[in-house]
């Protein structure tokens, strides 16, 4: 899949979110996008999966199935999980045991009979993953998939994404979690200022930088931090 020439923006007369970006993804690989809040991650990844056209330019080559898993699942629906996740299937035509089995991988059993509207952030972040993975994905686009989610849920994700691409299908993960940031092999994008910086196999190189903030402002300090797309760590 490519991406020659892209450019992007939301309005005939607005900025440019995105300009002259030229990408290729490869199958059976995996990548990690990073960048500040506001940066262009989203809409990156909407173009890859074709819910927006480029303003400019084009993306040629996308794979017949894709699952999309946005940052936000939309729960304004009046639906059980089970009855969502059932249309869904006929939807992607995928196999009626796919939701069941995911369910499982996922620890998302226990939501089945729930109405979507009554889903927590981390709960419908579930939801969102399995209706992304019903059928077997060319390419995998995951938007903060990792926010919100149990600490099982956390480790059998990547577990996911690697068996996805050992079978030949490109993922994108936005992350602000880092939870891919070790991952075997992963290449590494940085979006800032309407570019796309791409790394094949690696990481840009990082520093270490302590900053010290009162015990009562250190949520919001780290909270602020991870948004702008930065890696933090407590002192013990």
């Amino acid at each position: 899949m490519r991406l020659s020439q892209v450019s992007f923006r939301y309005s005939r007369r607005g900025p440019w979110i995105l300009r002259d970006v030229e990408l290729m993804l490869r199958p059976g690989s995996v990548i990690e996008v990073t960048g500040r809040n506001g940066a262009g991650k989203s809409t990156l990844l909407r173009l890859l999966a074709g819910i927006i056209p480029p303003s400019r330019g084009t993306v040629t080559d996308r794979p017949r199935v894709v699952g999309y898993a946005p940052d936000v699942f939309p729960v304004d629906q009046p639906f059980t999980v089970t009855a969502y996740l059932t249309h869904m299937t006929r939807i992607r035509r995928a196999s009626p045991a796919a939701a069941d089995e995911l369910a499982v991988r996922l620890n998302a059993t226990h939501l089945m009979d729930q109405p979507v509207g009554d889903l927590s952030k981390g709960s419908a972040q579930k939801i969102g993953l399995i209706q992304s993975l019903l059928a077997p994905p060319g390419l995998l686009i995951l938007d903060e998939p990792f926010a919100g989610l149990d600490e099982q849920t956390r480790i059998e994700l990547p577990v996911i994404i690697g068996e996805i691409a050992a079978g030949g299908g490109t993922v994108v993960v936005s992350d602000h979690q880092n939870q891919l940031q070790n991952f075997p092999g992963a290449d590494h994008w940085l979006v800032a200022t309407g570019a796309v910086t791409a790394r094949t196999g690696e990481r840009p190189a990082r520093a270490v930088i302590e900053v010290l903030v009162d015990a009562a402002e250190a949520d919001g300090v780290e909270q602020k931090l991870r948004a702008d797309g930065y890696t933090t760590r407590r002192a013990s």
